[in-house]
């Protein structure tokens, strides 16, 4: 009995362990959601709420783009379309048919004499135009079921989803509604199973049934670059890198106050933070707070400016450069220079100048033969070109003509060496103070300058010349900015032309080469005036036309090769106290500033330790005598403020 007992014990002890033995998990235990409840207007899974939808009626038209409202609602959504092909003789069969019952009603009316129904008519032709159609094989006949389903957090949510949908759809005459009691077979008909479970279709053709195509929008979001804004469309972010493109140019067209040097600071801002070097020439001084809060360097040029850029200044050839090549392309630019501000040359002037520049940097020893690095010691002024000038015959023009920018006031801006420098990430070139009529050929020195240090050191860099338009008005400005878009590209330089005088820069005849020569384009809100000049370079659609008619301040269209999209440009708090131009903000901005100014002088004075009164004999006010001979020492405690 022992010895059987102690039998059972045993297999009473193997057996849980049996039992015990546990599943081996797969992958739809991993994946499948803790509980599904199914109610008759809504379903949920897990702690998620969804709601299933399908289309039942449509429109007798259709346009295109119809179902883009619904795809870029800024909601969890899933959306399936299942389209089944009708065979084309059966079409035409029921087709007949269908002709012959309308046909029929039509002779019955007139045999009554009762007046004409239109609907029947519009059905007729409507039948006739498909039946001709089908069978020339131009179109074809499908069955199309469009469901959705929505989720969200709980049902409340849920209704508001359902109430946009109806307002949206139902606007353009297409009507939805909820699948009741059919919550189940709807959320597997939206599943990427290919399975249609609600089965409420609409017989549809293929012009009508393209227009439901649900990708209209673009997305131009990249893994590098910068924010430029959201995509009005979508919501989705627009990042991207401009030195990806095949070149990093870009123009941007606006009217005034519609954010264009807003926008333009803002991809600035950001590029420095991802290590871009930026250069702007600023007409309006509306870049000296960036430059400022940036680190970088305000350089207010005028004929009185302490700052000077000599014309005459010679780039450091690369490894890869010829120096006579070097010579000779700084020599045309500075041609084009006293063509500028002589207001023109002749033929014969124009070869005078060009033999005169040789003879100026050969008396200076600047020749292809000598070494480059000799070169910056040697620079000749525009007073040398003067001298040349006076010993060749029929100068005495050109002599009379350049003497004003080699004496007296214009002389401190076109007669000086070089004292300024490029080293700052930041550099900001002011004109707004040079008078109108030397504008022109103040942007043509500043960038002539910029190029040459471009070219002597590749760096990655910005380079905007707002109101590009003042430089287009000079045909060897507007010939320079171009020879520079077109060349920016192998020196790691990427130029942004901005203008709000879309009709100035189009007049030139460089205008259109320089948008083609940017992979870029930003158009914000434009003016009526402009707009179809706009609209014919661009090659806008109506629907983009009137969007930049009634654009908000930082909206419009971004192009970036082939892509565009609509879009807002976005700041945060911060970047938006750096590069705002608003005068309010900008007064708000100096007063607080001032405030904050006023507050710490006070905490100032009111922790400063009390005078003390020394005697010239080397004893304090209380007659001891200091360490040094003169005030006496004081321990560290008792100087430190507060």
């Amino acid at each position: 009995m022992a010895l059987l007992s102690s039998s059972k014990k045993k297999k009473r002890m193997e057996l849980p362990g049996q039992e015990l033995q546990m599943k081996t998990i797969n992958i739809r235990d991993i994946i499948a959601p803790s509980s599904i409840v199914l109610a008759s207007d809504h379903f949920k899974i897990g702690e998620r709420c969804g709601k299933s939808f399908f289309i039942f009626s449509y429109p007798r038209y259709l346009n295109s783009g119809w179902f883009t409202p619904v795809i870029n609602l800024d909601t969890p959504m899933d959306v399936s379309f299942h389209i089944h092909p009708i065979d084309t003789g059966t079409t035409l069969k029921d087709l007949r048919k269908k002709l012959t019952e309308v046909q029929a009603e039509i002779m019955e009316r007139q045999e009554k004499g009762l007046v004409r129904d239109p609907a029947l008519e519009i059905a007729y032709q409507d039948l006739e135009g498909l039946r001709d159609k089908l069978q020339t094989s131009t179109e074809r006949m499908f069955r199309l079921g469009i469901y959705l389903t929505a989720y969200e957090k709980d049902v409340a949510k849920l209704r508001d989803i359902e109430t946009t949908l109806r307002s949206i759809l139902e606007s353009k005459l297409i009507y939805i509604k909820p699948s009741l009691y059919q919550q189940k077979e709807g959320f597997i008909s939206t599943c990427p199973y290919g399975m249609d479970q609600i089965q409420t279709w609409t017989p549809m053709n293929t012009s009508p049934l393209s227009s439901t195509f649900p990708f209209v929008s673009f997305d131009l979001s990249a893994n590098e670059g910068i924010l430029y804004g959201t995509n009005l469309h979508n919501n989705s972010l627009i990042l991207f890198d401009r030195f990806s493109m095949e070149n990093a140019n870009s123009v941007i067209f606006a009217k005034s106050g519609s954010g264009k040097s807003y926008t333009v600071k803002l991809e600035i801002l950001r590029s420095m933070m991802m290590g871009v070097d930026a250069i702007v020439v600023d007409p309006e001084n509306e870049f000296k707070t960036l430059a400022e809060a940036t680190g970088g360097s305000f350089l207010n040029i005028s004929l009185s400016s302490p700052y000077h850029i000599n014309p005459f200044d010679l780039p450091d050839p690369r490894e890869d450069e010829n120096p006579a090549d070097v010579i000779r392309s700084n020599i045309i630019n500075i041609v084009g220079l006293v063509r500028i501000l002589l207001g023109g040359m002749t033929p014969e002037e124009d070869a005078i100048i060009d033999r005169a520049l040789t003879e100026v940097y050969a008396a200076k020893d600047i020749t292809p033969q000598t070494d480059p690095k000799l070169w910056a010691g040697r620079t000749p002024l525009m007073q040398d070109l003067e001298s040349v000038l006076e010993g060749m015959e029929g100068a005495d023009s050109l002599v009379r003509r350049i003497r004003k920018f080699t004496q007296g006031t214009y002389a401190d801006f076109f007669n000086q060496p070089t004292n300024i420098s490029m080293e700052k990430p930041l550099v900001v070139f002011g004109i707004r103070d040079m008078e109108n009529e030397f504008r022109t050929s103040a942007m043509y020195v500043i960038m002539h300058y910029i190029w040459n240090k471009v070219r002597s050191k590749l760096r990655k860099r910005i380079l905007v010349v707002d109101e590009a338009w003042v430089l287009m008005q000079s045909e060897d400005g507007a010939s320079f900015l171009y020879g520079l878009c077109k060349r920016a590209r192998k020196y790691w330089l990427g130029v942004s032309t901005i203008t709000q005088d879309v009709a100035d820069f189009m007049r030139s005849n460089y205008g259109q080469p320089i948008i083609t020569n940017s992979s870029i384009q930003i158009l914000l809100k434009q003016s009526p005036a402009t707009i179809d000049v706009v609209q014919k370079t661009f090659n806008l659609t109506e629907r983009e036309k009137g969007m930049l008619l009634e654009a908000e301040i930082g909206e419009g269209l971004f192009f970036a090769g082939q892509k565009h999209v609509a879009m807002k440009v976005v700041a945060s708090y911060v970047e938006d106290q750096i590069i705002t131009t608003n005068p309010e903000e900008l007064e708000k901005i100096k007063r607080a500033k001032e405030e904050i100014r006023k507050s710490a002088a006070q905490v100032a004075a009111k922790a400063a330790p009390p005078p003390e009164i020394v005697n010239r004999g080397g004893t304090s006010s209380g007659g001891i005598p200091s360490a040094n001979g003169g005030s006496p020492a004081v321990p560290p405690e008792e100087t430190k403020p507060g």
